[in-house]
């Protein structure tokens, strides 16, 4: 038991008159607009709710159950953003006349989509019922990347990607949201990670199926070209994991069909360790002008810029890359496949053990060394050696543990919805940026062997590297004054502390994972 002092509102504002403390009045004046967790325990108050291990843990194989197998429907991101790489081998270019720097700016056609929208749809992710808006999204971003199937021009093309990206834009945000809503801190990093090592069964499947479909048709033929029954089996795949995710799963706790009253309640408790509730709809400039004047923020927004250079010129030509290996385009649809299992291991590996040692940020770094390895190899070693260059690019495919380690610590670490949501959309607008920097790198000038961009990814990942250093020892700093606050004679804790929309800097209680 914490030998803090627990007081009521009424009391707390008495004291912090009395006392003068700015702390005290502050969070009291911020405590009037409370998270929707509040609602789970109207009617409840000064009842005493016993949560104990054996309940906790029937609780989470429950949640586990039924959240994470549709949840995995995030990891359809990743063939919609790599069946533009697919169909770059396949014939698009030929058939909607791609000349010159064309395909550079289709690819990142999707991110002006994506960055557009990123703001604009954290706030809906914030206002509307979250599991419905997401479920929204996901089915009309299948849809429309259906659409591709039917583009006859280069400016039909553009304007497909453009949407797709606007659509796109939720999916990412919109699951780290429901993560730091239904799991504990301890909890969540190797959720994210299973559920985003689905890009990388996703890639798996994407260019089977790709192979798959391309030698189907050469054989037997087509009304239709290969690369659009691509578009067209990978999108109406995405939309049905979108009706899906619609039935299965709910906008909280308070509405899931799967628990019962009491459980319910109880899904909420469990949940009070994370210091920040399960969701605010009001909107507060106090906290967004916080999310703006937080140096983690910067350090989110940084990494995310700069590690997603390489991402942006990866993702997009990785089968033309592969290619250059000197292998054929069929072959390099298959030949890509090998690189989502490195990410499905990676990815899962490093959540277990990032929430196992309580190391998300340092653990996550491990995937960027195996990465910049990777690249140093495809630029080291001779063009004749087309299988050494191809398992340097296989090692590439580790670089996500950092930018979903991060993902998961703004699910942990940033705390108040309002601040989540801006810090989430300000990271993915630069996640956004920096997808569409990347693709430029890669100028049809330097094939084979694209030596700028290559370069440009190496030096790009040492800086991420630094920039998650200063994440790690900025939230221990961070851990240390809080700890020394809350060993003050004078410190006092408001009751329901954990559920009124606090921000992490604000609230003493919050320690940030590392």
């Amino acid at each position: 038991m914490s030998d803090e002092k627990t007081i009521h509102s009424s009391d707390m504002e008495k004291e912090a008159v009395r006392s003068g403390s700015a702390v005290s009045g502050k969070i009291l004046k911020h405590s009037k607009d409370a998270d929707e967790a509040m609602k789970a325990f109207e009617g409840h108050e000064g009842e005493a709710i016993v949560l104990d291990e054996a309940t906790n843990k029937r609780l989470l194989r429950i949640i586990d159950w039924n959240i994470m197998p549709v949840g995995t429907s995030g990891g359809w991101e990743n063939p919609s953003e790599t069946t533009l790489s697919y169909a770059s081998v396949m014939g698009i270019k030929k058939d909607i006349k791609l000349t010159g720097d064309d395909y550079q700016w289709l690819s990142s056609m999707f991110y002006f989509g994506y960055l557009a929208w990123e703001y604009p749809t954290n706030r809906l992710l914030q206002r509307l019922p979250l599991a419905k808006y997401s479920s929204f999204c996901i089915i009309v971003w299948g849809l429309v990347l259906a659409c591709m199937a039917s583009v006859k021009s280069y400016s039909g093309a553009l304007a497909v990607r453009f949407f797709l990206g606007v659509f796109e834009a939720a999916v990412t945000p919109g699951f780290a949201l429901f993560t730091s809503q239904w799991y504990t801190k301890k909890e969540q990093g190797k959720r994210i990670g299973v559920w985003f090592s689905f890009n990388g069964f996703a890639q798996i499947f994407g260019g089977l199926v790709a192979y798959g479909i391309a030698v189907g048709v050469e054989r037997h033929g087509s009304a239709l070209a290969a690369w659009r029954l691509v578009f067209l089996v990978i999108g109406l795949l995405t939309a049905t994991m979108g009706c899906l995710f619609l039935y299965f799963i709910p906008d909280n706790q308070l509405n899931a069909r799967w628990l019962g009253k009491d459980d319910r309640r109880l899904a909420v408790e469990r949940v009070r360790v994370n210091q920040q509730g399960i969701g605010n709809k009001h909107f507060k400039f106090y906290q967004l002008k916080e999310a703006l004047l937080d140096p983690l923020t910067w350090a989110f927004m940084f990494y995310a810029l700069t590690a997603d250079i390489p991402n942006g010129g990866i993702s997009n030509f990785f089968s033309q890359l592969i290619v250059s290996f000197g292998y054929t385009p069929d072959q390099s649809l298959l030949y890509g496949t090998p690189g989502g299992a490195v990410e499905v291991v990676f990815l899962i590996v490093c959540g277990y053990l990032g929430d196992i040692y309580g190391n998300r940020i340092l653990i996550g770094c491990s995937g960027l060394v195996f990465s910049t390895l990777g690249v140093i190899l495809i630029v080291a070693l001779p063009l004749s050696n087309n299988g050494g260059r191809l398992a340097g690019y296989y090692l590439t495919q580790a670089s996500p543990t950092a930018f979903v380690a991060l993902l998961s610590l703004i699910a942990t670490n940033v705390a108040g919805y309002t601040k989540k949501t801006t810090v989430a959309a300000l990271y993915l607008i630069c996640y956004c940026a920096g997808n569409i920097i990347g693709p430029q790198t890669f100028r049809p000038k330097d094939a084979p062997r694209y030596v700028p961009a290559e370069i440009t990814i190496i030096v790009c990942w040492g800086a991420c590297i630094i920039d998650m250093l200063f994440i790690y020892w900025y939230c221990r700093y961070q851990n240390r004054k809080k700890a020394a606050f809350r060993a003050r004679p004078d410190y006092m804790k408001l009751e329901n502390q954990e559920w009124l929309d606090l921000t992490d800097r604000e609230n003493p209680e919050f320690t940030y994972t590392l």
